[in-house]
């Protein structure tokens, strides 16, 4: 497969995830601060604004949902936010148009005709439903009607590491905030886990509980350990032959993450939940890295040697 090709299906796979995740993260943030009349909004806001490492207005400029929603969801320019995401993944799929499935390139091509041109205001909830059901149907058609090749390894590669990422931003987000930011049966309702969790747990809830669950647990498919396994079992369907004569770099980052949560006592690592949770986002992004120069280097200029004369 050439280089190009699997980058944009990497991108691809990353892009859909990050408009999804970005999606729950916002509507876990907006319905924090309608339940809480008291929260201070502009630290809420800054607060999530540096865990998505996006750079906030200064001091003296008063935060509000309005600007996070414009920054984080609407902006159809930065890859970053829900609609520049969505814009690139379908720009990506258009790159792989020959690759990938034609019900996935209607998919991603309708999403990004229907991006809405603008939000009512008072009703961002419905925007980020529609985000998460068009990123459940990429996600079915991924899973339905692609081969096990390497068109659905580098997607689903691209998926498993931006969910880790997303889903450890998330729980920074539940840290850091304290006794102020959302419950724990918020976050596992807006991960789609709080069913999974009761029935995993049998209706016993507490919030370790529900922190291990969504840290550790090998069966569910958004836990940090899950998908952080999944990538790595990507990799190594990409590259059989690595496993046999030592890791690669990529896959060495994601495993020193995953066994630095799976094999240590979870309250452990909740004491300290925000230096765990970033320790993860720089694995995935040395891991993204190290595939990047793997799989779809750059930049290389090709020399051509003259005849003599």
């Amino acid at each position: 497969m050439l280089s190009r090709i699997a980058e944009s299906l990497f991108w691809i796979g990353r892009y859909v995830e990050r408009a999804d995740d970005t999606a729950r993260l916002l509507d876990v943030h907006v319905q924090s601060l309608l339940e809480d009349p008291w929260a201070e909004e502009d630290t809420a806001c800054r607060l999530l604004l540096s865990v998505m490492d996006r750079t906030a207005p200064p001091p003296e400029v008063q935060v509000g949902r309005e600007e996070v929603l414009d920054m984080l969801a609407y902006d159809r320019v930065s890859s970053s936010a829900i609609a520049g995401s969505l814009v690139a993944a379908r720009e990506n799929a258009r790159r792989a148009r020959e690759i990938i499935s034609t019900d996935l390139w209607e998919c991603l091509n309708a999403s990004w005709n229907r991006l809405p041109a603008e939000v009512h205001p008072a009703r961002p909830h419905d925007y980020f439903t529609w985000v998460r059901e068009r990123a459940a149907v990429v996600a079915g058609l991924m899973d339905s009607v692609t081969s096990r090749d390497e068109t659905w390894q580098f997607m689903v590669l691209g998926r498993s590491i931006e969910r880790a990422d997303m889903t450890a931003r998330l729980l920074t987000t539940r840290a850091l905030a304290g006794t102020t930011g959302p419950g724990w049966t918020t976050l596992l309702r807006s991960c789609g886990a709080h069913e999974a969790y009761l029935r995993t747990h049998r209706g016993s809830a507490s919030d370790e509980r529900a922190a291990g669950f969504l840290l550790l647990d090998r069966l569910f498919p958004r836990s940090i350990v899950f998908a952080l396994g999944q990538a790595e079992a990507c990799l190594t369907a990409l590259d059989p032959v690595s496993d046999r004569t030592g890791l690669d770099e990529a896959r060495r980052h994601l495993g020193l993450a995953r066994t630095r949560l799976e094999y240590r006592p979870l309250l452990e690592v909740l004491d300290s939940l925000p230096d765990e949770m970033e320790s993860v986002q720089r694995a995935c992004s040395a891991a993204s890295d190290a595939i990047r120069m793997r799989y779809f280097p750059s930049g290389h200029l090709t020399n051509w040697v003259g005849e003599a004369l």
